[in-house]
């Protein structure tokens, strides 16, 4: 079989299926099948496949017309400037959170050398992408999950950031190394009773212990905020991602903690999706 009928045959089953995207789906998971990239898809449709490749080609579309999502399919995703491999351990990077990133820059220079702590770092993609962006950064990332530190530090040595940044398998409570300059967190924030209702990809895939906030969504994002009053400096900067509607309840905290509130930051949905804080 060639490329093209094998495409169109796997469209057609993601369509059947009521999954979003069938055309590019099936091409990503062609090109990953086939090691090669969509432009080669493109122009090669006549090109004949072997029965390992439709075989593994097959089997990835079996599992998306399930709703499991691209990104573990395939174990990556781009985020920032950058591609990440993802699997089953960790929440997929959201162009959203990309937003913490730009304000880091907005922040700091280039020239300015710093300690960065990340809280719940999960893939790594907050930390390793602002180390990235400002070479005077050195980084600290701890998780609750052995797994997801297991896939920061491959994405360390795949983006040349080993000698930068260290990982801690670690509960924010038990945590108490160092004195930050910056905290960034991305931490759990769904009403454990919302999470059946977000959509199937992310509920039946992702790992709920990187989305569920507890009965009010605020649980985990109390500790983090308590966990970085003790450990950032003074006239340090705490990026904070939350909730839709969590903004006001989140300012309390904060201010309850010793912060100052910079500014929130809205998404690309219109919606609020990071405070900036200052230790006072």
């Amino acid at each position: 079989m060639n490329i093209e009928n094998i495409l169109n045959e796997g469209i057609n089953i993601l369509q059947k299926n009521k999954i979003s995207n069938p055309r590019l789906d099936s091409e990503l998971l062609l090109s990953s099948s086939i090691k090669k990239d969509k432009k080669h898809i493109i122009l090669n449709p006549k090109e004949l496949l072997n029965s390992e490749q439709l075989g593994k080609f097959k089997d990835l579309i079996e599992r998306r017309k399930k709703g499991e999502p691209i990104a573990y399919l395939i174990n990556k995703k781009e985020f920032w400037k950058n591609e990440f491999f993802v699997n089953k351990d960790v929440l997929i990077p959201r162009p959203d959170t990309e937003l913490m990133i730009e304000q880091v820059l907005r922040i700091y220079s280039k020239e300015v050398q710093l300690q960065v702590l990340d809280i719940g770092t999960g893939s790594g993609c907050i930390l390793l992408s602002i180390l990235k962006e400002r070479p005077n950064f050195y980084g600290t990332g701890i998780d609750i999950s052995k797994k997801s530190i297991n896939v920061s530090k491959f994405n360390t040595k795949q983006l040349n950031l080993t000698n930068r940044v260290k990982f801690f398998h670690s509960t924010v409570d038990n945590f108490s190394i160092g004195k930050y300059d910056l905290i960034v967190s991305n931490p759990p924030y769904i009403e454990l009773l919302n999470l059946k209702y977000l959509e199937k990809d992310v509920v039946n895939f992702e790992p709920k212990l990187a989305l569920s906030g507890g009965l009010d969504g605020l649980s985990k994002i109390k500790k983090v905020i308590s966990k970085a009053r003790t450990l950032i400096k003074k006239n340090g900067k705490f990026i904070l991602e939350i909730g839709f509607n969590q903004k006001n309840k989140v300012k309390i905290i904060l201010k309850k903690e010793g912060f100052y509130i910079n500014r929130t930051i809205k998404d690309y949905g219109n919606n609020d999706r990071c405070i900036i804080s200052t230790k006072i």
